[in-house]
């Protein structure tokens, strides 16, 4: 169990991941595994010894039949193992090892040497390069999207005028916001037809925890835009000292027409540089203010590692086919926005009823 874990187990982890040349993800932290742990009580961690020594650990949850999945799976932007240079058990050595038939993620690091050869999907994941300065991340956001960036500030300045002298808080540690950013977010996933994840009591706990963690490797971050008293747009995520891994963002469709949700990510870039964070990742999944916002990508994979055996046959007919067909669509592209404007009217019709209601 990650709670398990000793003092020197934890220092070890976050020493071969500060090694690993990898982004300092929070999501591969111990602090996160440990948050998890404390919600879903199926976390368990593998923990590699050499010559009286830890030199890797591989976070995972474990079902029924010895189904595996990612910690955090559906949540977690970041995945995998973390284990000293050059330690790259087989996948299904590993699986065994941990008594696993199978293992599934969907934001499984690149690089992941341990998974090598694991049958999985590659997917892009916007980030923005802070590293340089804020005043140099503008200056290429006024090269590749001029006008998204002159119009977004000229946005910012309208809001402050009409609704009120803008604020931003970037560590905002008020209870109350949290539940504002949560409320809308609900509110979201059903206006846009998504499953409500904070309908899932695991995930608004553990997220609740996160907002009061305080730790280098991982820390709960609430961003808030205001306009005069009024919060407009929020955003929660999880920091480590050079990575903002941007999480739950949101706003008050009241103000929609003032673009706050773009607003309030070039004010979190600009506060992240200032507080020597390099990069913002905005996480997997089109969109397009990411496509604005980014400017590179890294990549992660969604899949699973298999062991021979009944486990695996029951976790391959269970998944494997609306992966494959969630797969297909997101390769068609006019298929997909076709599914996402079905979508959308859906929800409209579910709203229209409740209304009536």
């Amino acid at each position: 169990m990650p709670g398990e874990l000793t003092a020197r187990e934890v220092d070890a982890w976050r020493e071969l991941r500060g090694k690993s040349g990898a982004p300092e993800n929070p999501f591969m932290g111990p602090e996160f595994a440990q948050a998890v742990a404390a919600v879903r009580h199926r976390v368990r961690v593998a923990v590699w010894w050499e010559d009286g020594e830890p030199v890797g650990f591989f976070p995972y949850e474990k079902g029924p039949f010895g189904h595996g999945r990612a910690v955090g799976l559906g949540v977690s932007d970041c995945q995998g193992a973390v284990m000293r240079p050059g330690l790259a058990p087989s996948p299904r050595a590993l699986l065994r090892l941990c008594g696993l038939s199978t293992w599934e993620f969907d934001n499984l690091e690149d690089g992941q040497t341990a998974f090598r050869g694991a049958a999985a999907e590659p997917f892009a994941s916007p980030v923005i390069d802070v590293g340089e300065g804020y005043a140099a991340y503008e200056h290429v956001l006024r090269a590749q999207s001029p006008k998204f960036l002159k119009t977004t500030l000229a946005k910012e300045r309208r809001l402050g005028r009409q609704v009120g002298p803008t604020r931003f808080v970037f560590d905002e540690r008020d209870p109350a916001a949290l539940r504002t950013l949560m409320e809308w977010k609900s509110a979201q996933y059903r206006r846009t037809g998504r499953r409500d994840r904070f309908a899932k009591e695991w995930i608004s706990t553990l997220v609740r925890h996160l907002h009061e963690l305080r730790e280098p490797g991982c820390s709960g971050v609430l961003s808030v835009l205001y306009a005069g008293d009024r919060p407009v747009a929020a955003h929660f995520g999880l920091r480590s000292r050079t990575v903002l891994s941007c999480w739950f963002p949101s706003y008050d469709p009241e103000f929609a027409k003032y673009s706050p949700g773009l607003v309030l990510h070039l004010r979190m870039a600009e506060a992240a540089a200032a507080a020597g964070i390099g990069m913002l990742d905005l996480g997997r999944g089109a969109a397009e203010y990411k496509d604005a916002l980014k400017t590179g990508e890294l990549t992660v994979h969604e899949g699973a590692v298999t062991r021979p055996g009944l486990g695996a046959g029951l976790h391959w007919l269970a998944h494997e086919p609306s992966r494959r067909a969630h797969s297909y669509v997101r390769n068609r592209p006019a298929l997909a926005a076709r599914g996402r404007r079905t979508l959308n009217r859906l929800a409209r019709l579910r709203g229209a009823a409740a209304g009536q209601a």
